[in-house]
């Protein structure tokens, strides 16, 4: 992925639109948008907008690394319940 920024005039963003947005989702590029040689506005991909408005905390990447790491991010939600329960029966138990 490229994360250069091209930089484009109003016009042409109006006028090339559909053929710029694939080329922001695709090679994951930012897009300026230029009103009389001015920065104006900025075209992202969905993905490079969720980094900057959602960034994941160090927290959940490492939980979600560690998850990969030991086979658990494949679990289904079915799974995750019943490991659940049986955990929590196990605790009543004791």
């Amino acid at each position: 992925m490229n994360n250069d920024s091209m930089v484009v005039t109003a016009l042409q963003a109006r006028t090339k639109f559909g053929r710029l947005l694939r080329r922001v989702e695709n090679e994951g590029r930012s897009l300026v948008i230029e009103k009389r040689g001015s920065p104006r506005a900025v075209l992202l991909s969905l993905n490079a907008y969720m980094r900057l408005a959602a960034p994941e905390p160090q927290v959940l990447r490492i939980i979600g690394e560690e998850s990969k790491r030991k086979g658990t991010s494949k679990l289904t939600s079915r799974q995750i319940d019943n490991i659940i329960r049986a955990t929590r029966r196990g605790a009543r138990k004791r």
